[in-house]
């Protein structure tokens, strides 16, 4: 007997909305990212709010990019070229992935972006920055910015726990974390919200309260991520000492399934698991079969007859 999918964001087998879907439906085929490194800084590395980062960044997570030595017209163009050379037809994003990419005045900002902006083949940009980086000038700018061209802001949220916040050194509160937010989204800004699975001493009932306060902000788009302990970090001290255990792949999956429950319907999964650099990768090692955990998701949302946004409901009451 064939299963009917009761997800009505989805045009194959997933129970949730994928950027894929989201993606094809908006601009009639797949978006790559071309990932650009603009060569700011953090606040919470150059000592304004704080020295080392998170515990768990890896010299501003901007893995895949090239040095911020290179014009970023050059690292655009570079990019272009690898994904152009197996999806010649490719639409692309530039993500500017590395740091706060809004630490700095509008008109840096408008410096900066506005090089990528005339590339033909760049039909959009995503900012990947903190919430409290988003002084009135900078707000106005991304606005405006965002009447241009498909203008996506990434900001990590991580938790809504305030003392998994102070543990993981993230330098600001969630209510700061909120006002930065909602500053976006009253000017009508697409925003992805990242969150972090297997935090430090947090609790499963403790991941399903974030996500349910996520769900209740309706964003448009979520990543969720797994916790990785990487080489040199702060976190890989702690995990080291024997402080804290990291999610096994059952539990990691059985999670989500659960998380994505709260989730609106509406809303965009752009990440569900993540990658690490497996070179700098020291646990969970499971989670370099992506595919495995892919497939486990899809799995368990089917035996259990459950999908995005199944327990959600649009006058922010959950059940």
């Amino acid at each position: 007997m064939i299963k009917i999918n009761p997800f009505i964001f989805s045009s194959d087998n997933k129970r949730y909305h994928t950027l894929a879907y989201y993606n094809r439906c908006k601009y009639g085929c797949r978006i790559y990212k071309a990932v650009i490194d603009a060569g700011f800084t953090c606040p919470n590395k150059d000592g304004s709010k704080g020295i080392g980062g998170c515990i768990f960044c890896d010299d501003g997570s901007g893995y895949f990019t090239e040095n911020s030595a290179v014009p970023i017209a050059v690292q655009a163009e570079n990019e272009i070229k690898r994904i152009h050379n197996k999806h010649p037809d490719a639409f692309i994003t530039a993500y500017f992935q590395a740091n706060t990419n809004t630490y700095a005045k509008a008109d840096k900002l408008r410096q900066v972006y506005s090089q990528v902006l005339n590339i033909p083949s760049i039909k959009g940009i995503s900012i990947g920055t903190r919430a409290d980086c988003l002084p009135d000038d900078v707000v106005s700018y991304l606005a405006e910015l965002s009447k241009s061209t498909n203008l996506t802001v990434e900001l990590g949220m991580q938790t809504i726990h305030d003392e998994t916040l102070k543990l993981i050194n993230r330098g600001y509160s969630h209510s700061e974390f909120l006002e930065g937010y909602y500053k976006l989204k009253e000017k009508n800004i697409r925003v992805c919200l990242h969150i972090i699975n297997g935090l430090p001493y947090e609790t499963n009932e403790m991941m399903i309260e974030t996500i349910k306060e996520t769900g209740k902000l309706f964003p448009d788009a979520v990543k969720i991520q797994l916790l990785h302990i990487i080489k040199n970090t702060e976190l890989e001290k702690l995990y080291n000492n024997g402080k804290f255990k990291t999610l096994e792949k059952d539990e990691y999956i059985r999670i989500v399934v659960n998380q994505l429950e709260y989730l609106p319907p509406e809303t965009v999964i752009e990440r569900i698991t993540g990658d690490g650099d497996k070179k700098k990768l020291i646990a969970p090692l499971w989670s370099n079969d992506k595919i495995s955990v892919l497939g486990g998701i899809d799995k368990l949302q089917v035996q259990l007859n459950t999908y995005q946004g199944k327990k959600f409901t649009s006058d922010f009451h959950q059940e």
